[in-house]
């Protein structure tokens, strides 16, 4: 089969299409004939050795996909031919930007079936993060005031409907040409942040969340009681300590494959609550200019690859 694959760490021109022979599914796993897989920020990171999650090259990145199954390993939960989506393995390699990907059939959901595979590849690990952190550790509810950071981005869009979605007031952090594109996606309150200091603009947030490390300063805007859910500072036990002294609760999110999630918010995507935005695709070959483009921190939701 093809793979992108890595023989050393560097930028976006060290990933090269390869032949590698085809996984086969252990018990437990399925095989899946990969249809797309997204870009994440994550995946840049690790390629250029700025996340040693998969240890020295050789290998594939990429986690997020979306397919059909092609082969079943005995005790899987799924048959030949289910459309699928995912994100298997993570943080250990996946090796998600080929042609095929086993997994364990209890880190994949059946594809949202509103969905084309491009969509659905778009969603796993970034509405995971959303709905870990807002959901399960900050359990956002009616009336409560939510801070999201980088809310055009891939996992701050689906924040942002998650939120709405639990019936809190969102207010989104993002530059100003973005901000017609999230007042469509339900937020209640917009603020440039190349302009403003939300320090000064916001008060009494129940809910921040954060993707841009902005550690104790949401201290200034969360009320007592508050939580702070940090998806970049998970492990900063510093900044835990701190948030817990002043009064606030910490929650640190390391997202994790969770299919029972991915159902529920499949669910959810095919009742038109929430949906993924892709920017652009590129072909598998081209992975190459998609690392180029995620990595530029520019994108308004997520950039996804196609495979033939």
């Amino acid at each position: 089969m093809r793979a992108i694959v890595q023989t050393e760490f560097g930028g976006p021109e060290v990933l090269r299409m390869t032949e590698v022979e085809r996984p086969t599914p252990s018990s437990g796993e399925v095989l899946v004939r990969v249809k797309a897989a997204a870009v994440n920020p994550v995946d840049v990171a690790v390629r250029a050795g700025l996340l040693p999650l998969l240890g020295e090259p050789p290998f594939t990145v990429g986690w997020d996909i979306s397919g059909v199954v092609e082969e079943v390993g005995p005790g899987a939960r799924y048959r030949v031919g289910e459309e699928v989506y995912g994100m298997p393995f993570f943080p250990r390699a996946a090796g998600g930007y080929a042609e095929y990907v086993t997994s364990p059939s209890r880190q994949l959901a059946r594809k949202p079936a509103t969905l084309d595979h491009v969509q659905a590849a778009a969603l796993p690990l970034a509405v995971l993060t959303a709905w870990q952190g807002l959901v399960d550790l900050a359990r956002v509810g009616e009336g409560q005031r939510v801070l999201i950071h980088r809310a055009a981005g891939g996992v701050g869009h689906l924040a942002v409907q998650i939120a709405k979605l639990r019936g809190a007031y969102v207010i989104a952090l993002a530059s100003e040409p973005k901000h017609a594109f999230l007042k469509e996606l339900g937020a209640d309150e917009l603020i440039d942040y190349r302009t403003t200091d939300y320090t000064q603009a916001v008060e009494d947030v129940d809910v921040v969340f954060d993707s841009s490390s902005e550690g104790t300063r949401a201290l200034e805007v969360l009320k007592p009681g508050g939580t702070l859910v940090s998806i970049m500072e998970h492990g900063n036990r510093e900044l835990a300590a701190a948030i817990e002294a002043a009064g606030r609760r910490f929650a640190g999110v390391s997202v994790e494959p969770d299919y029972a999630s991915l159902e529920t918010i499949a669910t959810l995507v095919d009742e038109g609550l929430i949906r993924p935005h892709v920017a652009e695709t590129f072909p598998l070959a081209e992975a190459g200019r998609a690392h180029e483009l995620v990595g530029s921190g520019t994108v308004q939701g997520k950039v996804v690859l196609t495979v033939d």
